[in-house]
């Protein structure tokens, strides 16, 4: 499988990958499509790629003129992975890499909020569901109206008690299923 940077500043370098199989590349069609829908609401915008993998979405994103991303990443060769894609892109200036547990730091006492939020844990460990419960549970990683955009097996969907999370669109490439989901804050009474 290919694995690059699609469009934009870093257009044509080819990522590293992670060393085995504890990640779970996006393929370039489903990545196309994913920025494609976001067209240019990406630009000047913050980007949290939660389970980083080898960067490839958060590294798309920055490319195509998101002005920072962080990656959340918990496997020591990914973040080194990460960092090394970063540097061979040019785009390290506007990223930053922590080593750490994505439900881990999503419960930190003073988060910085996102515009994006990229989910795309390991398959099959119900990863992605406890993040969107886990993101609900502590909003201030979500500016007002933040995308939050879930990447599973389609054999992984099911139905999830959101209060503040509305999902408004889903787009199913092969074994990729990317769900959209807004954040829309508690009205006040």
């Amino acid at each position: 499988m290919s694995h690059r940077v699609i469009a934009g500043t870093a257009r044509g370098h080819r990522l590293k990958l992670v060393p085995g199989d504890s990640t779970r590349p996006i393929t370039d069609r489903a990545k196309e499509a994913l920025f494609s829908i976001l067209g240019s609401s990406i630009i000047e915008r913050t980007f949290l790629d939660l389970y980083g993998g080898t960067g490839a979405v958060g590294i798309e994103a920055l490319s195509r003129g998101a002005s920072y991303a962080r990656f959340i990443e918990r496997n020591r060769a990914a973040v080194q992975t990460i960092q090394e894609n970063l540097e061979s892109t040019g785009l390290k200036d506007r990223a930053e890499v922590l080593h750490t547990d994505a439900l881990a730091y999503l419960e930190r006492a003073a988060p910085r909020p996102f515009e994006f939020i990229y989910v795309a844990p390991p398959q099959y460990k119900k990863l992605w569901k406890k993040t969107l419960l886990k993101l609900e549970e502590y909003p201030g990683n979500m500016v007002p109206d933040a995308t939050v955009i879930v990447q599973i097996d389609p054999a992984e969907k099911e139905d999830l008690p959101l209060e503040h999370l509305e999902l408004y669109d889903e787009r199913r490439y092969g074994k990729t299923l990317l769900m959209f989901f807004e954040y829309v804050e508690a009205a006040h009474e």
